[in-house]
């Protein structure tokens, strides 16, 4: 099962690009490894580094800074500090295993999406310096992630449809784009994973889904094998802004033939970025701070939100392109990389040229696999290690094949309920969260409910918002074990993230 795009761009030649079926099995499971520094701890690249190795710089020179562009961050959630308060992001519906706690809801308690949401579309306010890829496009968070990354495959699931469902709620900045820093060892293929089943509709709703690789170094992570998906892979800058001397990061997952290979690379080694002040990162990774505002980050998951921003940059300039065509331009416009099937992004190339050509054959995808498969080895699991498995979301079962026939359909949300269950309400977020007031107006004006998940069942039996807040509160039994929100674990204590 192959997939081939052929694009001729003016002044580059002509680029294939291909993808064969996700492989059967995979080497591991992603780990949280976006806050480890590896072997090189003295090194930092710096937004602005970023902006010119990838030629942002002479993007927005030109005036194109994603302005009027949607970017949906499906993640941690993201605080308001000092770079996101100037009102260009907005909170969607908090679907953690934390909402239930008024403290946390929306809250980044891992520090991941605060520091992703910096690179795709960070700013300060008027008179400051710090500017992410695509400063003036608009950047909507969801909450999946938990404090330590746990989180289910069906909450991003249900995250990618809530996407879809929404992508024109505000008509100023349509969501165009997509950021999943998220990737499983799933053993099936994606023709058949719900999991990339659901990304391929957000494509085939007109946004490009942006995917991180994956930090394994080996195989790429489902779902970034569905070939009609951006899969970001990482370089290191190695402490310059030119690109001749970028190499792919050692942690990079590349495929193994390049077939299988990501579509791009752009930075992802030591990227400064906006820090999350007491957040598990912060606290966890201590050694990564650069003073007191900023925080320093490596993977996969900072080389896709580059890419994200750098997208919305270039939709900006090309409005009326296809994902398909984003991938190809993105490709075809790209910087070669010694030893990597796929180049680093160029923004300066790629507002310069101009598309004459894009094809794709179709797709076969069913999305009506198992969602157990699609979880690989990166599980929610209790304390205990009684893990949520088999064919259910985290209220309870759940088939493959109606849901994927609802996502198709664009019918798996109604109002604040998926797939039939509650699982939240309905409206945008106000930028009040309780921790000062994000400066500008929310997306539609409305104020997001704030309705958390108690009161909610779970196999018939009620939760309660203490129960998640690690207070000692009565939590309902599942499989004879309680929940706590201190009793949630990923696949090594870590999860998710890429």
């Amino acid at each position: 099962m192959r997939k081939t795009v052929r694009l001729r761009a003016a002044g580059a030649a002509v680029v294939t690009a291909a993808a064969l079926l996700y492989p059967s099995t995979a080497e591991a499971a992603v780990t949280t490894a976006s806050f480890t520094d590896y072997a090189y701890p003295a090194t930092a690249t710096t937004l602005p580094d970023v902006r010119r190795i990838i030629r942002d710089d002479v993007a927005a020179a030109a005036g194109y800074t994603g302005k009027g562009v949607g970017i949906a961050l499906i993640d941690t959630g993201v605080v308001p500090v000092a770079g996101l308060t100037s009102g260009n992001v907005a909170n969607g519906p908090d679907l953690s295993l934390e909402s239930q706690v008024p403290g946390l809801l929306r809250r980044d308690t891992y520090g991941h999406g605060t520091h992703l949401a910096g690179i795709i579309a960070g700013r300060d306010a008027v008179g400051g310096t710090f500017k992410g890829v695509a400063p003036d496009a608009k950047l909507i968070s969801l909450k999946v992630g938990a404090a330590n990354g746990a989180v289910d495959v069906t909450q991003v699931m249900a995250a990618i449809d809530w996407v879809v469902a929404h992508r024109n709620d505000d008509p100023a900045n349509p969501i165009k784009v997509l950021n999943l820093s998220y990737g499983t060892d799933s053993t099936q293929s994606w023709v058949s994973s719900p999991l990339s089943e659901a990304v391929e509709n957000a494509y085939l709703a007109g946004i490009s889904v942006i995917v991180a690789s994956g930090n394994t170094g080996g195989n790429i992570l489902n779902p970034g094998s569905n070939p009609y998906i951006v899969t970001v892979g990482a370089t290191d800058p190695r402490g310059t802004t030119g690109t001749a001397d970028d190499t792919v990061a050692a942690f990079s997952s590349m495929g193994t033939t390049k077939d299988n290979a990501p579509d791009v690379l752009a930075p992802g080694r030591s990227i400064v970025s906006l820090r999350d002040p007491g957040s598990y990162a912060d606290v966890h990774y201590a050694s990564a701070r650069v003073g007191d505002r900023f925080f320093k980050g490596s993977g996969t998951s900072q080389a896709a939100a580059v890419v994200s921003g750098a997208t919305a940059v270039l939709l900006q300039k090309y409005p009326a392109l296809s994902p398909m065509q984003v991938m190809c331009y993105l490709r075809a416009t790209g910087t070669p990389v010694t030893g990597s099937y796929a180049p680093q992004i160029n923004l300066q190339t790629a507002i310069r040229s101009t598309l004459t050509g894009c094809s794709q054959s179709g797709s076969t995808i069913t999305g009506t696999g198992s969602i157990q498969r699609d979880r690989g080895s990166s599980q929610v699991t209790m304390g205990d290690g009684v893990a949520l498995t088999g064919e259910r979301d985290i209220f309870g079962p759940l088939s493959s094949s109606a849901w994927a026939a609802a996502s198709a359909a664009r019918t798996a949300w109604s109002g604040g309920a998926w797939m039939g269950r509650p699982w939240t309400g309905t409206g945008w977020s106000s930028p009040t969260d309780g921790q000062g007031n994000w400066s500008g107006k929310a997306w539609s004006g409305k104020a997001w409910s704030g309705k958390a998940w108690s009161d909610l069942a779970w196999s018939g039996q009620t939760w309660s918002g203490k129960a998640w807040s690690g207070s000692g509160g009565t939590a309902p039994n599942w499989s004879g074990a309680t929940w706590s929100s201190t009793g949630w674990l990923t696949a090594g204590d870590k999860g998710w993230m890429s």
